[in-house]
């Protein structure tokens, strides 16, 4: 039974997400952060393998950028998030696809609103990017998407990469001059990562009225929660950017910033 802390968070943060939901879809557009697209959107294609006639669950779909990627694929999507201001501008840019995707106002920390998603028939996979942090229990989510994959169902999620981005992470950039040559180096000072914490972060760089609230978990804690739904570890990613020759300041080009899973429910 989820605690009053985690009900109390769990509501602050569909509050905050469905507040953010108009500057979000505006600051995301078409094709999402370069974050999504260089680092989490390949990653997650190529673990999920999506196949034409295949149905996947989109968790904590946000504006709909991925499900729209997917379901042109010949894919038919489920998608839902707990905003019903970010499904409205979901369905306003998938309107040319709402054939093939079915979007719903579901709350990932509500098993009973979740497994009604299954309707006919299980989903062949599922998939959640960059939203498992913003969760305040998601050992729902787990239980739910393991209850409502086929037998060898896969699920592919990824989040704020636990072991380098964590609460009142330092990033470093030090640049070292030797023989007339000026070597680039980038790093964090991470700290706090064991317990889980409740944490908030500003959702765009520059702007400090816009905040949010974030759950971190250390990996092991993620893992043993999929672990007991009956999921196995399948596959992992941790890409980064590319470095460019003139690099000068920190940028993820070393460490990553992100983590892609891959689970088989078996």
């Amino acid at each position: 039974m989820m605690s009053n802390d985690c009900k109390e968070a769990t509501e602050q943060s569909k509050t905050l997400w469905n507040d953010l939901a108009n500057d979000w879809d505006e600051r995301m557009g078409e094709n999402d952060s370069r974050l999504h697209r260089e680092i989490t959107h390949p990653a997650i294609l190529n673990l999920l393998n999506p196949q034409t006639g295949e149905k996947i669950l989109d968790a904590a779909c946000g504006n709909g950028n991925l499900s729209r990627v997917i379901a042109k694929l010949g894919v038919k999507v489920t998608a839902f998030d707990c905003s019903p201001n970010m499904i409205e501008h979901a369905k306003e840019r998938a309107k040319d696809l709402l054939e093939n995707i079915d979007f719903h106002v579901a709350d990932a920390t509500n098993y009973g609103e979740l497994i009604r998603l299954k309707t006919d028939k299980p989903f062949d996979k599922a998939v959640s990017n960059m939203a498992v942090m913003d969760i305040a229990d998601i050992e729902p989510l787990f239980q739910a998407v393991y209850d409502m994959l086929v037998p060898e169902g896969i699920f592919v999620f990824s989040g704020v990469h636990p072991c380098f981005d964590t609460p009142h992470m330092r990033k470093i950039t030090e640049i070292e001059d030797c023989a007339g040559k000026r070597d680039l180096r980038v790093g964090i000072q991470t700290y706090e990562y064991i317990r889980p914490e409740i944490y908030e972060i500003t959702a765009f760089p520059g702007n400090n009225q816009k905040q949010l609230i974030q759950f971190h978990r250390p990996l092991g804690m993620i893992l043993n929660m999929c672990f007991k739904c009956g999921f196995v570890l399948d596959g992992i990613e941790e890409p980064v950017f590319e470095k460019p020759e003139n690099a000068l300041q920190f940028d993820w080009y070393e460490i990553p910033p992100s983590v892609i899973i891959r689970l088989k429910k078996l």
